[in-house]
């Protein structure tokens, strides 16, 4: 699978990211946490859709995922940590099978 950038979905609607950074307010509450696979020739700008068909054009990377535990077996997940709750189910699913 190529790289994965997971991406913020707002409740709010915003403004679409920009060459210059994201668009969007800071401080907006983070709806859902998509993964969408990386553009083609790049490993830091998103595809235009996530792994569950949603847009991403007025979505904002989330950042990098967690570092695993150290021992830990398995590897990070790919959503930041503390934002398991905010995982869409169906990108989730996708990434499982992948």
């Amino acid at each position: 699978m190529s790289v994965i950038i997971a991406m913020h979905e707002f409740d709010t609607p915003s403004h679409a990211r920009t060459a210059h950074g994201p668009g969007h307010d800071a401080g907006a509450p983070v709806r859902r946490v998509h993964a969408a696979p990386a553009a083609p020739g790049t490993t830091t700008e998103p595809g235009p859709r996530t792994l569950c068909g949603k847009d991403t054009f007025a979505m904002r990377a989330a950042g990098p995922p967690a570092a695993p535990p150290a021992g830990s077996p398995a590897g990070p997940p790919w959503y930041p940590p503390g934002e398991a709750s905010l995982v869409c189910p169906s990108c989730d699913a996708a990434m499982d099978d992948g």
